[in-house]
């Protein structure tokens, strides 16, 4: 039988990381949230760029990501910056304390969507680039698309 294909409606993606970080393996969280918190995200209003997570005994928790007030919202507001709680499986969270205790390891979350009307963060075990990876990554970029222009353009010569 066939799994449903689920559509993902993307609030808000953190483009960098992926220049940044060497992503070693991804997980699909959830995240605890308040009401004010997911009108806000419904808008539109929530910004990655500064977020990480981080492993606290048996849990873990989404520290850093800009979710914007609500704007009809009254004194029952959330704070934008608030940590957040993070819902994985048990062996998920064992298999990222063994990795995150060794160093140069981080979490980052790459995206936050909603999945089946419920939000949810992509994290990332991922290791920090040096700047010569970055510079690498780069040119290995440039050279891949001078590659397919190349290839286009005698393509486009065999045709005529």
């Amino acid at each position: 039988m066939a799994k449903k294909q689920t559509d993902r409606k993307f609030i808000a993606q953190h483009k960098k990381a992926r220049h940044d970080y060497l992503i070693l393996d991804t997980y699909e969280c959830g995240v605890v949230l308040t009401g004010t918190e997911v009108k806000s995200l419904r808008q539109g209003r929530a910004s990655l760029v500064d977020g990480f997570a981080q492993l606290d005994g048996a849990e873990v928790w989404l520290h850093n990501v800009h979710i914007s007030e609500y704007s009809q919202g009254t004194w029952t507001n959330h704070s934008a910056r608030r940590k957040r709680k993070l819902l994985m499986h048990r062996a998920e969270i064992d298999k990222l304390i063994g990795k995150t205790q060794e160093t140069g390891y981080t979490l980052v979350p790459l995206s936050l969507y909603f999945k089946e009307g419920r939000v949810k963060v992509e994290l990332a075990l991922a290791k920090g680039k040096k700047e010569y990876d970055k510079r690498q990554t780069l040119r290995e970029r440039e050279d891949r698309r001078d590659a397919e222009r190349v290839m286009s353009a005698v393509k486009r010569k065999e045709r005529a």
